[in-house]
């Protein structure tokens, strides 16, 4: 058994997941199979297909696409750290597959099943450091066994992998500065969750809308319908559109019933907005698709509104959330 960690882009949404795979793009490559013989030949494709590709990074692509097709077995561990902030871990069951096509540009695959999904929140920093984003394919070796753990296998069974490709300086570079973005994001959301009851929460959020410029205040703790927040643009909350706001400290999914309830308190000219530190399921965000009144504001989103707001928060909430405004490389 080896364990190997993978990225994947945010176009391909909950689609490895709900269809039990794992897959890179490279979609002018067409079936690996054809090329993927020596890390050589897929060098040579890469440099006639790709013709804007550095160099520098001909290496390391080869050597992911090579691993990906002819190294990765049956048996062998995936983590794949997914954009909704949940750590992935599954299973390989079965041998590289080319699929014509790909509605996300992700025509290779490898079938697994899924054993689990935590939260980032579940690991240390040691371990969501390793699963950074240096390589698209890539060995997990120093934090193997709290990934393992998690879904119940043995430091034991694990075969020591292969050496990772070296990087190259872009693709280094890269790489620290999303795992600076990553570690904020995990802190703050660690803070907010860990620091913050519930209705402190709600608090916190409330503040943000008004460093928004929104007027808000927070329902009473009980008998609110499912509605924490009432937000609106006048000083009294009489003028339309008003925005009604359910906040939950989670910080794994919410799904459709939680959102449905706040849908149900909304009445004319009133808009349902729902925050949480985690993420949605994939048929809450069909009805957010669906619903022009619903926004679905996940764990990303909210650090994002921290972080465009940060200085107009309050002394109270810049101690709980203490930063400090670095540069970083922007190579996107």
């Amino acid at each position: 058994m080896n364990v190997w960690g993978i990225h994947m882009g945010e176009k391909v949404g909950s689609s490895p997941l709900d269809n039990n795979y794992v897959g890179i793009g490279w979609v002018k490559l067409g079936n690996l199979q054809k090329n993927s013989q020596s890390r050589d030949k897929l060098k040579k494709v890469l440099l006639e297909m790709y013709l804007d590709i550095k160099k520098g990074a001909i290496p390391q692509n080869a050597g992911v696409l090579f691993r990906f097709v002819n190294e990765i077995q049956p048996k062998d561990i995936i983590i794949y750290p997914s954009k909704d902030r949940m750590v992935n871990i599954g299973l390989v069951v079965g041998k590289y597959i080319y699929v014509e096509v790909d509605e996300h540009d992700y025509p290779n695959h490898l079938p697994v099943q899924w054993l689990g999904s935590f939260p980032r929140s579940d690991f240390s920093q040691s371990a969501l450091n390793e699963i950074g984003a240096a390589l698209t394919l890539f060995s997990v070796k120093s934090n193997s066994n709290e990934f393992l753990h998690k879904v119940d296998l043995n430091k034991k069974d694990v075969s020591p992998n292969v050496d990772n490709e070296n990087i190259d300086d872009d693709s280094l570079t890269e790489s620290i500065s999303y795992q600076a973005e990553q570690t904020t994001e995990d802190f703050i959301i660690k803070q907010l969750h860990t620091k913050l009851d519930g209705y402190d929460f709600e608090y916190f959020v409330a503040h943000i809308l008004v460093c928004m410029g929104y007027k808000a205040r927070v329902s009473s703790k009980s008998g609110d319908g499912g509605v924490d927040i009432i937000a609106h643009k006048d000083e009294l909350g009489f003028e339309l559109p008003i925005i009604k706001v359910q906040c939950k400290r989670s910080i794994t999914l919410n799904g459709e019933p939680e959102v449905n309830q706040l849908l149900g308190a909304l009445g004319d000219g009133e808009y349902g907005l729902f925050v949480n530190l985690g993420s949605y399921s994939r048929p809450a965000r069909l009805i957010e698709r669906n619903k022009a009144k619903l926004r679905l504001i996940d764990g990303d989103e909210l650090v994002d509104l921290i972080l465009q707001n940060y200085h107009k928060l309050s002394p109270k909430y810049r101690a709980l959330l203490p930063l400090k405004q670095i540069y970083v490389a922007d190579l996107s």
